[in-house]
């Protein structure tokens, strides 16, 4: 069986690679990570928010290419089903879907005024009043789903897509110093403690690249 590979971008700053990158990683698929340049016009694009259309991360199987992130996801869902991506449970599982469906599409006040950037930390950072609704609403969420779970993860005791989905989020409540409930920072401290996050983050800080718009002076 030919081996997979995974096309990502900057991993310092693209949320939508480590997405991609951690979503593989929990299924267990042994893949060839490959990096797109960070001059590329299309990555930049993507990076920025100016790219209609987001193509990195790419994953390419067996013949298959599926670039879309919730594609990705689905379909390690369907080669590794024993990885748990997605909950046994039906309703749990449209619930999962749910809220990584409302991750995947929304959120754009957070994202475009924090965005991540992994080798920065901004202590006692502003955060507007969009970009705290959008927090709001991803905190709630969080609560919710840990109370009607139990813990320690979104959906109970074992990682799935939806702690992918998510773990930008923690790295950019990390960077820009959000203040959170303790439920919510706890969680968000054990998905920064994952090996798979620190091994991300350790190679995010050895990238030498920066993108001026992504590096404020405070």
């Amino acid at each position: 069986m030919a081996k997979a590979t995974l096309t990502i971008s900057s991993k310092n700053y693209s949320s939508w690679s480590l997405r991609g990158w951690l979503l593989t990683r929990l299924a267990k698929l042994d893949f060839e990570e490959r990096g797109v340049a960070h001059d590329d016009p299309n990555a930049r694009a993507e990076l920025l928010l100016l790219s209609s259309s987001i193509l990195v991360p790419c994953l390419m199987h067996n013949d298959v290419k599926v670039w879309d992130t919730l594609a990705i996801a689905e379909y390690l869902n369907e080669i590794k089903p024993k990885a748990g991506l997605l909950p046994a449970d039906r309703a749990t599982r449209a619930h999962c879907r749910a809220i990584c469906g409302e991750m995947h599409s929304g959120f754009s006040a957070l994202r475009s005024s924090l965005p991540m950037n992994l080798k920065s930390h901004y202590p006692g950072h502003k955060v507007w009043a969009r970009a705290q609704a959008d927090i709001d609403r991803i905190t709630a969420i969080w609560r919710e789903c840990l109370l009607k779970y139990g813990g320690p993860w979104l959906f109970g005791e074992r990682l799935c897509m939806a702690d992918a989905m998510y773990a930008p989020v923690a790295t950019r409540f990390t960077t820009y110093d959000v203040k959170l409930d303790s439920a919510c920072a706890n969680y968000c401290e054990r998905i920064m403690a994952l090996p798979e996050m620190q091994e991300w983050i350790a190679a995010a800080r050895l990238e030498p690249e920066e993108i001026d718009e992504f590096e404020f002076e405070f």
